[in-house]
């Protein structure tokens, strides 16, 4: 299966575990709550999915490598206690609390969840004297003398054997206590991940041309050679930094990442001919509706390849701008929830003459109970970037706001909730008006698409059936369309299906007021 299904496969998993029944007893027994095994290649992904699953859900996470973990470390240390027996004192070995189980605790203290993921990472890999308490903890989720807190779900993952020397293979009683799910590399799922993160578009545009070349793992005269998922986002995250800094790119920077001379070569060609691409088509001027008129020849008559590489790079600029609209309006609708609370706290109809100071303290009071929230979720694991930077922009609000009122630059007396009802309203409609600019880079880059790329007799080709594809595809770009509309791309997919997701969202949008 491909990490996606893994992943599908997981959350089903761990809802499941966690159902209960009308006792509050889980249906699931402990004893019965078999742990998952992600079997797969390093480098496909299979941490980055806890971490999705986690956010997700809203449940907490504890992540571990047992490489990293001794007898001791995992199963705690002896110690010497006193205890009476039949009348006698009697010296006995007791344990301390096995650090792992100990992060468990802790996390549910910081956090404030009492339900989570346990995830043993290169299980597989564990010491020699270790391996033997693996089989308890499999199946009764004991390390030592201590147990994981029920309504704690444990997820493991490793290596097969041909990819790392250390893995030592289970034997038929460990593996008939556990759900094995064999991972295998797909680049057609992780182009998804890689485009809802803004991986640079040169790495998602040469892994499109040169699908095997996403994952390798082979042995050569120089060695071993490889390059995995990992390596092709880490290389996307560098080259945006060398390009912010105007740092030169060459092969020696590529083959940190990819261990494959053959990859890393054709890949540092690539990027060259891609940023020449760039500069060549201009394509500020194609998404602001005027591309020249060489622009336009150029792409008729180029290559299938280079076609699809400038496809690539004016989907990158529009899908990022559609990104940030819909980052805009949920940071908006959230935003709408603590500024009601205050109206409500100042009693509603009269919040419009409250005074400065009331409004003050109600800010003062949701930017707390905001922090304490992204506290929570940041102790728990369970926090996606995406809604990081959410919570940090509502708390930004409110606190920008609080120190206006306070030095009364704004309002003084009456009118401070009004105050906040106006900023408020200014965003939404800089939101508006950023909308509006997008949805004409949309329909620039139709306009274009269908002069450049039209195929014999008028008819579309093959690359607008790629361009509406990953507008459908592409969450962020599905929204938009689906929320603010595109006559464009409803004109060249006549069997638009609106998700309900979709529909929440437009909604929510419908509702961006504080009346």
């Amino acid at each position: 299966m491909n990490i996606r299904q893994a992943k599908d496969y997981i959350k089903n998993s761990v809802n499941l575990y966690l159902k209960k029944d009308e006792f509050g007893e889980y249906r699931v027994p402990v004893v019965r709550q078999r742990p998952i095994f992600l079997l797969g290649a390093p480098g496909i992904g299979k941490t980055a999915i806890m971490e999705q699953i986690a956010q997700e859900m809203g449940i907490a996470l504890v992540a571990y490598s047992m490489t990293h973990h001794t007898r001791q470390s995992a199963l705690g240390l002896p110690f010497i206690t006193q205890k009476s027996y039949g009348g006698e004192s009697f010296s006995v070995s007791e344990y301390t609390m096995s650090e792992i189980i100990a992060s468990v605790y802790d996390t549910m203290e910081a956090s404030g969840m009492k339900e989570g993921i346990l995830f043993l990472d290169e299980i597989n890999c564990v010491s020699e004297t270790l391996a033997p308490s693996m089989l308890q903890f499999l199946q009764y989720k004991v390390f030592g003398r201590h147990r994981v807190p029920e309504g704690w779900i444990i997820v493991t993952a490793g290596n097969p054997p041909e990819y790392n020397k250390s893995v030592r293979e289970f034997d038929v009683v460990t593996l008939d206590r556990l759900k094995i799910l064999e991972v295998e590399p797909d680049f057609r799922i992780w182009k998804t991940y890689a485009v809802e993160r803004q991986l640079h578009n040169a790495v998602i545009s040469y892994l499109d041309l040169k699908k095997d070349h996403f994952y390798r793992m082979e042995m050569t005269v120089r060695g071993r050679e490889y390059v995995t998922a990992r390596g092709w986002e880490d290389l996307a995250e560098i080259l945006s930094l060398y390009e912010d800094e105007q740092l030169p790119v060459d092969e020696t920077l590529v083959g940190q990442y990819l261990r494959n001379q053959t990859v890393v070569k054709e890949f540092t060609a690539y990027y060259d001919l891609y940023n020449k691409y760039k500069k060549d088509y201009r394509i500020e001027e194609i998404l602001s509706g005027n591309p020249s008129v060489h622009a336009i020849a150029r792409a008729r008559e180029a290559a299938f390849d280079e076609r699809l590489s400038l496809l690539g790079m004016l989907l990158d600029r529009v899908q990022a701008d559609m990104r940030e609209v819909m980052e805009e309006a949920a940071f908006l609708a959230d935003l709408k929830l603590p500024l009601k609370g205050i109206g409500a706290a100042v009693q509603g109809d009269k919040a419009e003459s409250a005074a400065a100071g009331q409004i003050v303290s109600q800010l003062e009071k949701q930017a707390a109970g905001r922090k304490k929230q992204l506290e929570n979720l940041q102790n728990a694991n369970a926090l996606s970037d995406a809604d990081r930077k959410k919570h940090r922009r509502v708390i930004s609000f409110l606190e920008d706001r609080r120190r206006e009122l306070l030095a009364g630059e704004s309002v003084t007396g009456a009118g401070a909730y009004e105050f906040l009802k106006e900023k408020y309203s200014a965003l939404v409609a800089r939101m508006k008006r950023e909308t509006t600019g997008v949805q004409d880079e949309l329909h620039a880059l139709f306009v274009f698409a269908e002069e450049a790329f039209a195929g014999a007799g008028g008819s579309s080709g093959n690359e607008m059936l790629i361009l509406v594809t990953e507008l459908t595809v592409d969450s962020a770009s599905a929204g938009f369309i689906a929320t603010f509309g595109s006559p464009d791309y409803k004109r060249h997919n006549e069997e638009l299906m609106l998700t309900e997701r979709s529909d929440d969202i437009r909604k929510q949008i419908a509702e961006l007021k504080l009346d």
